[in-house]
């Protein structure tokens, strides 16, 4: 799930959107029922934008279950066929958050997944949370679910070693060999990763990165675009362990590998958009 990078990426998963879902199962649609619960406790009105919408999984099953008018946005036209095809009901754009233009108006805006953390370097933040000026209505809400800089702070867990994971398709597994490390100047969490087959085809080398953003300079950031932060905590959400389930209450900390923000777009600020 993106909306900062090209439309053909050179990654396996995310040209490969059926081996995506492989890889990240959520057969319970547990992403889409904690936007959906955070939504409705902030009383979001129905028209919902899904930026970094991916594969669709989640917009079609926000679109379905519970009646919302959703409009999904991704760079890779890989993703967006996918979402055409198997998650039907959402109007689907290919598009970068940078920069994109859609017609509506929206409600709220939901960046799942990291999504926003593709977006590098200041300026692209910037852009981004000025298009959602442009396309939220006076007071609409922005719900993001994402990589918490603040983990990193003195803990190295998921630095120290590769992560090894398998995934099956078409008869033939996956194995991917995961490397992550800090470019302190760039402020990114940089990613290889390395594919094989069994199917004897050549190993498949693949980079890419996340901004690692603070929580306070989440908040300062968002304040300087004309949000309001409701809510910033780290867990439960669909990502943590143990994931969200219905009735969970957020926690009072910021410190997990994730992080979650509800906030609100200042009517004032819509209006000098």
């Amino acid at each position: 799930m993106n909306g900062c990078r090209p439309s053909s990426t050179g990654n396996l998963l995310t040209d490969t959107p059926e081996l995506y879902e492989l890889r990240f199962p959520d057969p319970g649609f547990t992403a889409a029922r904690w936007a959906e619960s955070v939504l409705r406790a902030y009383a979001a009105g129905p028209d919902l934008l899904d930026l970094g919408c991916g594969t669709g999984r989640d917009a079609g099953w926000l679109h379905r279950a519970a009646g919302r008018t959703v409009t999904g946005l991704d760079s890779s036209e890989a993703m967006i066929a996918h979402a055409r095809a198997r998650h039907p009901g959402p109007a689907y754009h290919v598009g970068d958050m940078r920069d994109f233009r859609l017609a509506g108006r929206f409600d709220a805006a939901l960046c799942l997944d990291s999504a926003l953390l593709h977006c590098h370097t200041n300026d692209d933040l910037d852009a981004v949370l000025g298009r959602l000026r442009r396309h939220l209505r006076p007071g609409g809400l922005l719900v993001a679910e994402m990589r918490n800089g603040a983990f990193f702070l003195g803990r190295t867990e998921l630095l120290d070693a590769p992560r090894t994971d398998t995934v099956a398709r078409g008869g033939t597994t996956f194995t991917s060999h995961t490397t992550l490390r800090i470019d302190h100047a760039a402020q990114l969490l940089r990613r290889t990763r390395i594919w094989t087959g069994d199917d004897g085809a050549p190993a498949v080398e693949q980079h890419s990165a996340w901004r690692l953003l603070f929580p306070q300079e989440l908040r300062h950031l968002l304040a300087a675009n004309g949000f309001t932060v409701l809510a910033l905590y780290d867990r439960p959400g669909p990502r943590t362990e143990p994931p969200w389930s219905e009735g969970d209450r957020p926690a009072d900390t910021a410190d997990d590998d994730r992080i979650h923000l509800v906030a609100r777009l200042d009517a004032a600020a819509r209006r000098r958009s």
